[in-house]
């Protein structure tokens, strides 16, 4: 049984579950944002329960249009903000505490290996990097979810990704998801989880698995996750989870496919327009000219991310004619960035600092393209229209990608800089 199926059925009471098969699972953790929770409430509140679940295990993070782009969304985040009072929901993240819901939780300490956690969001997937289940729910199930704490499951298939190697100088987690969704297509996995093992996961960072993990849903997946480590269990204890190394080992029912990555051969990914399975080696992509670079989001926002962008900015100057934006993804990564002269590296460059919010990685706000604009961005999706005017176009990357691109004018291999 795999690593998925062995946390939804102990979850469901059962003790084991064979893919395909349906069941009425308890969850740890429900999670919206400023987009989903409203219609999650107004489900919710059909049902008349008079309380949610718990407290402690509903979380509401107003991150998307925040600050308000509009009276719209500010709207939406006053009604979110009314429910989260009444009912005296424990993890309600807004102003100065907010950040992108997928950087800020696993920082606050809320996600722990082998827990059961959904959200209204597609990349709340993100989790498995810490050993959980986690998943994308639409907002109805969630509504349901926040009163009664429970949800409805299909046993997913799984397919078995073997990581082996070490790292190439620029490669990260980006770059295993990117060729790895370049392999599956984006609906090559679909309702299947996608389970990291292998010698070379451990030559990938705490943050580059949450990356892995955001983008599994990218090529279709229920979920991604992998097992919890050294590296994961001394993270975890850093944001107060205490946990023991736990390896994915199935037994019956185990893995439908495998993938192999080789991570010593590797390249620095681009996904071309428009679809995050248009993934070819940096060398190979179009030298197009940019007008935008975007670092940060749910998948690329972290301490991390930050310091590589630093890295290879530092004593450069973004090319003319390009903007380039940064978005801390948290207020943990917002305050350690300035701390460690970070944004003076940006600042220095030519960049625009963002607070933490989802901004221009939905086409909200804070980095909107115009018709004919390109752009290369750390976030998660290049569909037609995403990040703007739908004749605009999105290159995905890395955060060096992304910032020696910034630096060039063209989508460059950051190593070729001098």
């Amino acid at each position: 049984m795999s690593q998925s199926r062995k946390i939804l059925a102990r979850h469901a009471g059962r003790e084991s579950l064979k893919p395909g098969e349906l069941v009425e699972a308890s969850v740890d953790l429900v999670l919206a944002n400023d987009i989903t929770a409203p219609l999650a409430i107004e489900e919710f509140e059909k049902l008349g329960r008079g309380k949610v679940f718990d407290t402690g295990k509903v979380v509401l993070v107003l991150d998307h249009f925040t600050p308000n782009r509009d009276i719209a969304s500010a709207e939406q985040c006053a009604f979110v903000r009314r429910f989260a009072r009444q009912y005296s929901v424990e993890h309600f993240y807004d102003g100065g505490e907010v950040g992108i819901e997928h950087v800020l939780l696993p920082e606050e300490g809320l996600i722990a290996p082998g827990s059961l956690v959904i959200g209204a969001d597609s990349h709340t997937c993100t989790y498995g990097a810490l050993g959980a289940f986690a998943t994308g729910m639409g907002s109805t199930d969630v509504g349901a979810a926040m009163a009664t704490g429970k949800a409805w499951f299909r046993a997913p298939e799984a397919i078995k990704v073997n990581v082996t190697g070490k790292l190439r100088p620029w490669s990260g987690g980006k770059d295993v998801i990117l060729y790895l969704i370049g392999r599956l297509g984006v609906d090559g996995a679909t309702y299947h989880s996608l389970e990291f093992v292998g010698d070379g996961i451990a030559d990938i960072s705490v943050d580059g698995r949450l990356t892995a993990a955001n983008m599994a849903i990218e090529a279709g997946a229920k979920n991604g996750i992998f097992g919890v480590d050294l590296q994961a269990v001394e993270y975890l204890a850093s944001v107060g989870v205490a946990a023991e190394e736990q390896a994915l080992e199935p037994d019956e029912y185990g893995y439908t496919s495998e993938l192999d990555i080789d991570l010593d051969v590797l390249e620095p990914q681009v996904a071309l327009p428009h679809l995050p399975s248009n993934a070819v080696p940096v060398g190979e992509a179009p030298k197009v000219k940019l007008d935008q670079s975007v670092i940060g989001s749910c998948t690329n926002g972290r301490m991390e991310d930050m310091r590589l962008a630093a890295e290879v900015l530092r004593g450069r100057k973004v090319a003319t004619g390009v903007r380039l934006i940064i978005i801390p993804g948290s207020p943990r990564v917002y305050r350690k960035s300035m701390e460690e002269g970070l944004f003076d590296i940006y600042l220095d460059a030519g960049a625009v600092i963002s607070p933490p919010t989802c901004g221009p990685c939905l086409g909200g706000h804070m980095g909107i393209l115009a018709a004919g604009e390109r752009a290369i961005s750390t976030t998660n999706r290049n569909f037609t229209g995403r990040m703007g005017h739908r004749e605009s176009e999105v290159y995905l990357s890395n955060p060096a990608v992304a910032a020696a691109s910034a630096v060039t004018g063209t989508i460059t291999d950051p190593g070729e800089l001098s």
